[in-house]
């Protein structure tokens, strides 16, 4: 028997600032409240109409249609449940956290079910100028999890391949959190030495050292009440790691040079393309500040694993890098973008697409405009090997590259071509054994990197 909610319950969920909805067990909207109307209203009432029916256009249940329900769970476990959709609005398609709590009768019963929904307004799901892009179920399950730890103070790690948008997933959780007002401050840690990296993190005391002829405020005062996103944490120097430590247990620290303990409050976003928990057995990164940055693990994909997003941010990128010129892809162009290896994952795409409108001369872009690129990921920085009389492959490096990545492959190369202890390869090479176990580690990273698509 169809029951009536009572009117104590419909003016409760009027009053609510926040979009909700009211249904029953048939998934049929009861009642939906003003901020609903303003929000996913498109002038035709949803009152009557089943859920499934609004949100998605489906003509059966979200889990019949291979989407998580939030009624079906809520109604197997008894409690609440929250997940993320692709939710129809009048703006079109928008990623909506639905929140479902169940509410039952006098005799314990489930009589009806309330959804709260609240936007995510840092992603979309169709092109767009600026933010995170994505409807792939890869993006969806990253944007989950980070509209889930988002309003908490929890230490984020955000996991994943060099060029995947981690620092704009960093943002996102920045800007969704009760710290939003507060600074975003964002270190990139490769490439700084020991002591340049505590002087921009901690600040500097006047006449600390040569150089040094004012007091410098660090980018950790700078963050206090809002959010320190370090970049590249497996490149922190291992001396410095225990200085980040011991900031990150107990909120102070001290300038270079001072001798005053200063407090900082911030919430901390971490991310790496390194793999920290084989750098922990290597000895090249400390055990304890791996266990305390790695407290909510997100992986954000590479392009591989969203490949179906390619077109949807192709088009964004258009409009970022040529704004009013009203360039789009043909239908060849896009097939021709999706069927690309990106090894330097979105950074790539974005490049290939701003090149692209350089060449283009009238207002289409096509195949011919994307030949020709060699990109910016690891497959483009190998050396080409050649043979040796022996047979062998010769050590040859053709253009300028970065030291350390000469250092690194030399190391590899010396690790394939004279096979055999790897204690004394490290002795002949004049290392560490723990240095020559961390430049393989981030040659195999560099690979793995630029090999083969595993959705194709």
């Amino acid at each position: 028997m169809e029951r009536a909610p009572l009117p104590e319950l419909l003016s409760f969920l009027d009053a609510q600032p926040e979009p909700r909805i009211l249904l029953d067990t048939d998934y049929r909207i009861v009642a939906a409240n003003r901020a609903y109307a303003r929000e996913f209203g498109d002038g035709n009432s949803v009152v009557g109409r089943r859920c499934f029916e609004v949100s998605h256009g489906y003509a059966v249940p979200c889990d019949h249609a291979g989407e998580n329900c939030p009624i079906h769970a809520c109604r197997d476990s008894g409690i609440q449940q929250r997940v993320l959709h692709l939710h129809h609005t009048p703006r079109g398609e928008e990623h909506v956290e639905v929140e479902t709590t169940p509410l039952r009768d006098s005799s314990g019963e489930i009589a009806f079910f309330v959804e709260a929904l609240t936007t995510v307004r840092q992603a979309s799901s169709h092109p767009t100028a600026a933010g995170l892009v994505g409807r792939s179920p890869r993006f969806n399950r990253m944007l989950e999890l980070a509209t889930r730890v988002a309003p908490t103070d929890a230490t984020v790690l955000l996991l994943g391949e060099t060029g995947t948008g981690k620092e704009l997933v960093a943002r996102l959780l920045h800007e969704s959190s009760r710290r939003a007002k507060g600074a975003f401050v964002a270190v990139d840690c490769s490439g700084l030495t020991e002591s340049l990296f505590e002087s921009e993190l901690f600040g500097h005391e006047k006449g600390a050292f040569t150089g040094a002829v004012h007091r410098k405020r660090g980018l950790v005062e700078a963050a206090s009440g809002g959010t320190l996103f370090l970049d590249e944490l497996g490149d922190i120097p291992l001396a410095m790691q225990v200085k980040l430590l011991r900031l990150l247990e107990t909120g102070t620290y001290r300038r270079v040079g001072g001798v005053e303990i200063l407090r900082s409050d911030f919430r901390l976003v971490a991310a790496t393309h390194r793999r920290l928990e084989r750098m922990v057995e290597e000895g090249s990164f400390r055990a304890d500040l791996y266990h305390r940055v790695n407290v909510f693990p997100i992986r954000v994909p590479s392009l591989a694993e969203r490949r179906e997003d390619i077109p949807l941010l192709a088009n964004s990128f258009l409009e970022r890098v040529a704004p009013g010129r009203g360039l789009n892809f043909s239908a060849a162009g896009l097939e021709a973008l999706s069927a690309r290896r990106y090894p330097g994952n979105i950074r790539e795409l974005r490049n290939l697409v701003e090149r692209a409108t350089i060449l283009a001369d009238g207002l289409e872009i096509g195949p011919s405009e994307l030949e020709g690129w060699e990109g910016g990921g690891e497959e483009a920085s190998l050396p080409a090997p050649r043979a040796r009389s022996d047979g062998s492959e010769a050590f040859v490096i053709d253009r300028l590259l970065g030291l350390d990545e000469v250092s690194e492959r030399y190391v590899a190369w010396a690790e394939k071509t004279f096979p055999g202890d790897r204690r004394e390869l490290a002795a002949r090479l004049g290392v560490s054994i723990r240095t020559l176990y961390r430049k393989l580690a981030t040659d195999s990273e560099s690979t793995s990197a630029g090999g083969e698509d595993p959705v194709q």
